[in-house]
């Protein structure tokens, strides 16, 4: 969906709020340019914008630059705003004032020491371990010898709890206190102490990839870690070689992967189905401001046969397909099993996802392009005096089916979780997730829930404190233009 840059009724009602209060930047207070673009900002964009949840928004909301700029000032900071003028159904919006860190971010780049972790309370108490998930190749962890399964209890001797984790967790350098499972299944420190420091990284979201076979089936098993449109292109390979296999059942694990990119999400759906640019892969449901100025065409996506470079799209033409996924999978993992379940048989393994179904933009203060980054509908300039950035929640994504109502999650098909006391290695078929997979693929598998000793309740865990969090966004091109 990419539209000419033309006035429209939302261009008219931009210009109108525009001029209305054009001499907001002359005000002396040093943040107030600021203030100014996240309310214009998401007065244009937000999802909830003339809505009853959402009513400093509303386009009659002050009668006069004066109201404007005493509202704007009554206000301490540009954050304190933009938290201020959000729906209390929003649970994913936010702001950052360093725009470079937030693009990096997008691309896979962040400062990491390379331990993906989960936390869970102990005993429902205040006081939490973190386990790790998995680590990555080429970090400080991996030099460590931090391996999955690995258990803590403590960061820099500190016990951690609800309240100190995330300062503690988000320390530049930090020490790990180890801990294992004793007999009666208690948590107790080894004396073993492991030193972890963050750097610049580049995360290749494709963890594992290979293929195996079992009862004379062939079997692609793909571990996602996060939708990067960066990674297509080696996405696009991993199905070239999983159809040069000739695999007949793939398992796409998502269980850890909090999101990213909508292309990149029709991109992997169109891998797996090979459907035609005639089904509809998802529509969007903007704020009515913006929807009222769209056709049917302009809000709905198609599967794709084609990269954004031209590529062809490596399908593997499936009917079925396995996804492991759970409380850490979100918005652009949900997506994909939303929007491939009223075309193939989606067998959802594992438990219910985040719940996230909204989708989000990047906005700058640049309001020549409507807070859209320079592109080649239109030449503005992002005002060059900071560096704050917005990544408001915009709309929601519905399947072909028209449904999109899923803030609860999606629940599994076969619930089965995670556990303390076996998580397994990944990619390797007695990995206890892929095995249940497996079991169900080969027709020996078992029915019901599986009762799993010290199954993992997850609390919190790291992917989802990432810059970009478990957000799902549009690529610049893929947001219409007024």
């Amino acid at each position: 969906m990419k539209l000419n840059y033309k006035l429209s009724v939302i261009g008219l009602l931009f210009l109108a709020l525009t001029s209305c209060f054009s001499d907001i930047d002359d005000d002396p207070i040093a943040d107030t340019d600021i203030k100014d673009f996240v309310w214009k900002g998401l007065n244009l964009w937000y999802y909830w914008q003339g809505t009853d949840s959402a009513p400093d928004l509303a386009d009659n909301s002050f009668s006069n630059d004066t109201d404007y700029t005493n509202f704007l000032n009554s206000f301490d900071s540009p954050n304190q705003l933009f938290y201020s003028l959000l729906s209390n159904e929003d649970r994913f919006s936010w702001i950052v004032d360093d725009y470079f860190e937030l693009n990096s971010s997008l691309s896979g780049i962040t400062k990491n020491n390379g331990m993906a972790f989960g936390l869970e309370r102990i005993n429902g108490g205040p006081n939490i371990y973190g386990y790790v998930q998995y680590v990555l190749p080429n970090t400080s962890a991996e030099n460590q010898g931090v391996q999955r399964g690995d258990i803590f209890l403590t960061v820099n001797g500190t016990q951690l709890t609800e309240d100190n984790y995330l300062s503690l967790l988000n320390n530049e350098v930090y020490t790990i206190g180890l801990a294992q499972l004793d007999g009666s299944n208690n948590l107790n420190l080894t004396g073993e102490e492991i030193t972890l420091t963050k750097q610049v990284y580049e995360e290749n979201p494709i963890y594992i990839a290979n293929t195996f076979e079992v009862d004379g089936i062939k079997v692609g098993y793909l571990m996602y870690n996060r939708f990067l449109n960066d990674y297509d292109p080696a996405l696009n390979q991993v199905f070239a070689n999983f159809v040069a296999e000739g695999i007949d059942e793939l398992v796409l694990d998502l269980r850890y992967n909090p999101g990213g990119s909508v292309t990149s999400a029709i991109n992997l759906g169109s891998m797996i189905t090979g459907n035609t640019t005639n089904d509809v892969y998802l529509k969007q449901r903007w704020n009515n401001k913006i929807q009222s100025a769209l056709t049917e065409e302009d809000v709905t996506r198609y599967f794709t046969q084609a990269l954004s470079d031209g590529t062809s799209i490596n399908s593997l033409n499936l009917n079925k397909v396995y996804i492991l996924a759970q409380g850490s999978s979100a918005s652009a993992s949900e997506l994909v099993i939303n929007a491939l379940d009223p075309y193939i048989n989606v067998v959802h393994i594992g438990g219910t996802t985040r719940g996230k179904n909204e989708f989000s933009i990047t906005l700058y203060d640049n309001p020549d392009c409507a807070f859209l980054p320079p592109n080649s509908n239109c030449d503005g300039n992002i005002n060059p005096n900071h560096t704050w950035a917005m990544q408001p929640l915009v709309g929601r994504n519905e399947n072909a089916d028209g449904f999109f109502d899923y803030t609860s999650g999606l629940e599994p098909d076969i619930s089965f979780g995670e556990s303390l006391s076996n998580l397994g290695v990944l990619g390797q078929q007695d990995e206890p997730l892929l095995a249940r997979a497996i079991q169900h693929l080969t027709g020996n598998g078992r029915t019901g829930e599986t009762i799993i000793e010290n199954k993992i309740e997850l609390f919190d865990y790291s992917n989802k404190h990432t810059p970009t969090g478990t957000n799902m966004y549009l690529e610049p091109d893929d947001v219409p233009m007024f």
